[in-house]
């Protein structure tokens, strides 16, 4: 079975940048990938989307990170990016990558990885 490996998280400052790194255990020739995206869940507090890309880039964002951060993908290595900047205190959740994938012969279905702590300090 397909894994996401996560990389990228730790403490940063107020105002601060982070690069987050999500890659698939498996090449686009075993597994494809249509949409990536990144996940985040603060304590107490629902998971919610921070951004999508599409298998032709196309991205959406939700609106809390517009302009701050920037999602991409690079489709030889299934891997996803979230680059991250203007860091705010609020911002401080478990970022998680999440695929929609499938193996040949398959339908597509979700795939998480297993989550990346971003502390973001005063």
């Amino acid at each position: 079975q397909v894994q996401l490996v996560e990389s990228g998280g730790g403490l940063v400052q107020a105002g601060g940048s982070l690069r987050l790194s999500c890659a698939a255990s498996e090449t686009g020739s075993v597994f494809k990938i249509n949409t990536m995206g990144w996940f985040r869940q603060a304590p107490g507090k629902q998971r919610e989307l921070v951004a999508r890309i599409t298998e032709t880039g196309l991205t959406v964002y939700a609106d809390f990170v517009k302009g701050r951060f920037a999602i991409s993908r690079d489709n030889a290595k299934n891997a996803v990016y979230l680059q991250m900047y203007s860091l705010k205190p609020e911002d401080t959740a478990v970022y998680s990558c999440n695929v929609e994938g499938r193996y040949s012969g398959t339908d597509y279905y979700p795939v998480w990885g297993q989550g990346t702590q971003v502390t973001v300090s005063s």
